[in-house]
């Protein structure tokens, strides 16, 4: 008897793919046809203009990165030994949560209801945190299929949301009318987004949500080069999570040799 589509994990496989692919079709739609008739750069270039946290427009050109890592990830998760990964299928049922709450996200964002919007981006948020310990990232040893097409995409993503969840409460807090001591928070925000990266970089030693980091913050130190406390805080954290990964990959023996997974 063949093996139904449940038990070989090809629905739950072509559910990943699809949601993929919805969330970048959406996300390219909102960006022509935005729901509360402005995109995201725009709302982030008027009426957010005053969140010092906020990356130059540039920085954003990660999410053509980011999409193509999905979906070099939602082809690769559609082989047969990979549906049958307990691991990946963890990943899958999380990365749909993600992807489905990112849907929501550019509907609430761009109509501006930024309070709900955070919760929306917190829901990725701990979706990809768990996908992120599922694939064990910097644990054992991985071919390199799944070094490439798992880990990194998912460290990436990973990564860039890590940064969006804090600028979307420091969006929500200014559009609510909490602007006073606006460096000295945004100061505590990049420095708070540090010690996750350096205890990321720490225990994963993992290059790439380290460097979506470093990009990020010099991003801000570019968008805000005339205020001092912003840029010399994030020029100092993009160099602290980068020292904490070169000591950490520098003290940290190899794993013991063992079977790289598929």
């Amino acid at each position: 008897m063949k093996p139904s589509r449940l038990n070989s994990g090809l629905g739950l496989s072509i559910a990943t793919l699809l949601a993929i692919i919805a969330t970048l079709a959406i996300n390219t739609l909102s960006n022509i046809i935005p729901p509360g008739g402005q995109t995201v750069g725009e709302i982030a270039n008027t009426t957010l203009d005053g969140v010092l946290i906020t990356p130059a427009n540039y920085a954003f050109v990660i999410w053509g990165v980011i999409y193509v890592g999905l979906i070099a990830y939602g082809l690769y998760q559609l082989g047969a030994a990979q549906r049958r990964d307990p691991a990946l299928r963890q990943v899958n049922r999380w990365l749909i949560t993600a992807c489905l709450a990112q849907i929501v996200w550019i509907f609430l964002f761009t109509s501006q209801w930024f309070g709900a919007s955070t919760v929306a981006m917190a829901v990725i948020w701990l979706a990809l945190m768990v996908s992120y310990l599922n694939l064990d990232i910097g644990v054992g040893r991985s071919s390199w299929r799944r070094r490439w097409f798992a880990q990194v995409p998912i460290s990436i993503y990973f990564a860039w949301i890590t940064v969006a969840t804090i600028v979307n409460v420091a969006c929500a807090l200014y559009a609510a009318g909490y602007t006073a001591a606006a460096v000295p928070w945004t100061g505590i925000m990049l420095g708070v987004s540090a010690l996750i990266g350096a205890l990321v970089a720490w225990q994963r030693r993992d290059a790439a949500f380290t460097l979506v980091l470093v990009w990020a913050y010099g991003a801000i130190a570019v968008r805000h080069g005339d205020i001092t406390g912003i840029w010399l805080v994030a020029v100092i954290a993009a160099i602290f999570v980068l020292v904490t990964l070169a000591w950490s990959r520098y003290r940290r023996q190899p794993q013991p040799n063992s079977s790289p997974r598929p």
